[in-house]
């Protein structure tokens, strides 16, 4: 975390801004009346693949001379770039919890989890935001993954340089993977899985679902083995956040090119991706507070924060790029969008209900902007 993160924390102390047989299933939890079917201009995908890095705002990463050309030029031909999607806040462990949950940050979120806290509860209000304090959510707080497992659709994430499935600190303790070391990348804040204990509380469960990266290659030859929603996190390195690595490697956008040329053709060959995929490559946040913590749409405030970017009202803009059969490369959509409309939108790609602030009415999902091949006709 640069230093300047760490003058924001100070501000944020003083208040001013399907499993296996042998993986037991959580009870279900409760959630609003479900939908059966995805909305009439929604494609008929049966796979998403969600990809963060980190850290980089729209400029960036999609702009003139960007250092990941394999990602900003090459893979950019093959989709429809979303050039206003926006962060919903700073700093990054709160934004990957809202494209999961559609729960919004509080300060400890804020802060990165520093101490992998138990979130105490207070009341919830709507849109089913618990209102409380601390980081790993209560079990009846729904998630995208408990509402894909309680549907019978699979789910999987996979964690880059993760040691062990389901690795995550101990209850109420410092969190070690803060900082990498030449030995190890792994964030927990960046395993939005395991902020959840409808999740960590089966141990079974969250070790068959929340696996290392490596997996993905064999989870990829079959569309029988590739879950419904695959979701990527590379590591501190790989995914642009240290620039340089712990190791010594380039970091940055560098290495995120190199990450991105190594995994992304291997989802783009892969028997699920081609025959009903789409792909969204995101950024969780723009590179601090302090450059960019604007918002594009969805809720100006949030029910724990009355400043989710800290410093402004979200995680500033980012952009994301989505590629699918269903989407005419090298393609544009203006629309705004959010961390929120990606959760929402992969719900209604799988006929469920929205959670959170994915319910917001300022809050849009994918239309043909984004589904714009004419797969409809």
């Amino acid at each position: 975390m640069s230093r300047r993160r760490w003058v924001v924390l100070g501000l944020l102390v003083l208040g001013l801004a399907v499993p296996p047989a042998s993986a037991a299933l959580p009870e279900p939890v409760p959630v609003p009346a479900t939908r059966d079917r995805p909305a009439a201009y929604v494609p008929p995908i049966r796979h998403v693949f969600v990809v963060n890095i980190e850290n980089k705002g729209y400029d960036e990463t999609w702009g003139a001379g960007s250092a990941a050309p394999y990602l900003a030029t090459t893979l950019r031909r093959k989709g429809v770039l979303l050039n206003k999607y926006y962060g919903t806040a700073h700093n990054s462990q709160p934004n990957y919890v809202a494209q999961i949950s559609g729960q919004g940050p509080n300060p400890d979120m804020q802060a990165d989890c520093q101490t992998y806290s138990t979130f105490v509860r207070v009341s919830t209000v709507d849109p089913d935001q618990a209102v409380g304090s601390g980081c790993v959510f209560p079990a009846d707080v729904p998630t995208l993954p408990r509402q894909l497992t309680d549907k019978g659709l699979r789910w999987r994430g996979y964690m880059d340089d993760m040691e062990r499935p389901c690795q995550h600190p101990d209850p109420d303790t410092p969190d070690p993977t803060q900082r990498a070391t030449a030995e190890h990348n792994y964030a927990a804040r960046h395993n939005p899985f395991v902020y959840f204990h409808s999740i960590i509380d089966h141990p079974a469960y969250c070790k068959a679902h929340v696996v290392g990266l490596g997996r993905l290659t064999w989870d990829l030859e079959r569309t029988s083995t590739t879950p419904n929603l695959v979701y990527i996190t590379p590591d501190l390195c790989h995914d642009g956040h240290d620039a340089p690595c712990a190791d010594g490697r380039p970091g940055g956008l560098r290495s995120v090119n190199s990450w991105m040329e190594r995994w992304i053709p291997r989802i783009l060959r892969s028997p699920a991706f081609r025959k009903n995929g789409l792909l969204v490559v995101t950024a969780d946040e723009s590179d601090d507070p302090q450059s960019d913590a604007s918002a594009c749409c969805g809720p100006a405030t949030s029910a724990n924060s009355p400043m989710p970017g800290i410093l402004g009202p979200g995680g500033g803009r980012i952009g994301a790029l989505l590629i699918s059969r269903y989407v005419e490369p090298g393609t544009w959509s203006t629309t705004p969008y959010n961390h929120y409309s990606l959760l929402g939108s992969i719900e209604e790609i799988f006929g469920l209900p929205k959670l959170g602030y994915a319910r917001d009415p300022g809050v849009d999902t994918f239309g043909l902007d984004v589904y714009n091949s004419g797969w409809e006709q």
